[in-house]
């Protein structure tokens, strides 16, 4: 796939070996990856024109986009990137020296990138009262990083969805109680039991769109729905490069919805759950539970991989759900997040 998509390079370059490789890098997110990546195929392409290398850059971007589950988030960073390079002002002697340029000017934005995450956090610490009770769902870094610098400096409580079925929310809860953060896990289906207990909802994001609407670990929806109908504000923390230019209408207009979510098996006959289904490590059993099963040893209550297929990674919030998203460039009202991405693209 890769070696027909790719324009040709030196080296026999492979831009998604590449992308994997900086993944690596655990402060390295998804779009700064990409970034990272096509700023390294701008130093290996032979493309001579700006033509040959923006044609280089979309089959790169297509490379990446075509072997990544979610690619969203990864879109966005390609996006933001091959913009910069269309857009970018130059008076360079020569091709081979614009190239140059581009390179140092790539890999000095993702330098500086890195420092996003320390920025919304102080934006966001304004906002955080003393003995503020946070419900935050799934893990996201820049809301650890958030949720850690005011813990710094206030007293706050978390309650965290479990995230399920990736369970992404246990990492969420053992990193903050290992920091000394009173933290408690909340059932996905118990988010509205727990709402009139918290003071906002702080989440992260894979993509800010151009409604000014979130794209989040799927769950992220229905929190903002019930945070709404409980007047608790609902924040999202998102980098600016996560902005993305996408406008969807509905959970089935993003490009991760795929023909198999959602979809019935074609076949009616029962499928028994198979001894090694997913399910999280060392789950207590209420007595209830283990009188109530008449289910042999090897079959269980926890979806499998096939079930888990089926369903969504991520969801669409709508804007009028979301408070502010706070982003490196300021606190944003879903309106601002439209008015800036038109500005960022305008050139």
């Amino acid at each position: 796939m890769a070696a027909t998509a790719e324009a040709p390079t030196k080296d026999g370059f492979d831009i998604w070996t590449t992308y994997q490789s900086i993944l690596k890098d655990e402060e390295i997110s998804t779009p700064l990856a990409a970034i990272l990546a096509l700023t390294e195929l701008v130093q290996r392409s032979d493309a001579g024109t700006m033509f040959e290398l923006v044609k280089a850059l979309n089959d790169g971007a297509k490379v990446l986009n075509e072997r990544t589950p979610n690619p969203i988030s990864l879109n966005a960073g390609c996006e933001l990137f091959i913009a910069f390079v269309t857009l970018f002002p130059h008076d360079s002697d020569s091709f081979s020296d614009l190239k140059k340029e581009l390179v140092k000017q790539g890999q000095k934005y993702a330098n500086e990138a890195l420092t996003y995450r320390q920025k919304i956090a102080r934006l966001t610490l304004e906002f955080i009262k003393d003995d503020s009770i946070i419900l935050t769902h799934s893990y996201s870094r820049v809301v650890m990083k958030t949720l850690l610098c005011a813990h710094e400096r206030k007293r706050i409580s978390v309650y965290v969805t479990e995230a399920r079925p990736r369970g992404l929310g246990l990492r969420t809860y053992e990193e903050l109680t290992a920091a000394g953060i009173p933290c408690t896990v909340v059932l996905d289906s118990a988010v509205s039991y727990v709402m009139n207990k918290v003071d906002f909802v702080l989440v992260g994001s894979e993509a800010v769109v151009e409604s000014g609407g979130l794209i989040n670990a799927v769950g992220s929806n229905q929190i903002a729905i019930i945070a709404k109908a409980a007047n608790v504000p609902f924040y999202a923390l998102a980098e600016s490069y996560k902005f993305h230019r996408l406008f969807p209408l509905s959970q089935y207009d993003l490009p991760t919805h795929k023909p198999n979510i959602l979809s019935f098996p074609l076949t009616a006959t029962p499928t028994p759950y198979p001894k090694d289904s997913v399910s999280p490590e060392n789950q207590p059993v209420s007595t209830a539970e283990q009188n109530a099963s008449t289910l042999t040893h090897s079959q269980t209550r926890y979806m499998t991989q096939e079930q888990i297929a089926r369903n969504p990674d991520v969801d669409y919030t709508r804007p009028d759900l979301i408070t502010l998203v706070f982003s490196d460039v300021g606190s944003l009202t879903p309106e601002g997040v439209s008015q800036y991405l038109v500005g960022m693209f305008a050139g």
